[in-house]
């Protein structure tokens, strides 16, 4: 099991990723604003602010975003049990019908 596969076993969410599946260009302000716990329309509307008052800044920090942030791992989202047989199983753990 990788490092980013345990932390989404133990249910944390704390790394800061781009969210495409949220997102409208690259998932930036998506990720940003689920990583810090703010609405995503209140992070675009002050990207939005930044882009007409510091352009290139707010340019290239997106950009810089964009390139050195991953992608989101995709998350189950049924049912608990599923999930913890798909994503928590140790890989030398036998398979066992219950």
């Amino acid at each position: 099991m990788s490092r980013y596969e345990s932390e989404y076993c133990r249910g944390s969410n704390s790394r800061l990723y781009r969210d495409r599946e949220n997102g409208w260009i690259f998932g930036v302000c998506a990720g940003l604003s689920e990583w810090a716990g703010f609405r995503t329309g209140t992070v675009r509307i002050i990207t939005i602010i930044s882009l007409f008052l510091f352009f290139w800044p707010t340019v290239l920090i997106y950009a810089a975003a964009t390139m050195l942030l991953r992608e989101r791992p995709l998350i189950y989202t049924g049912r608990r049990g599923e999930n913890d047989f798909w994503r928590c199983r140790r890989h030398g753990e036998r398979w066992t019908h219950s």
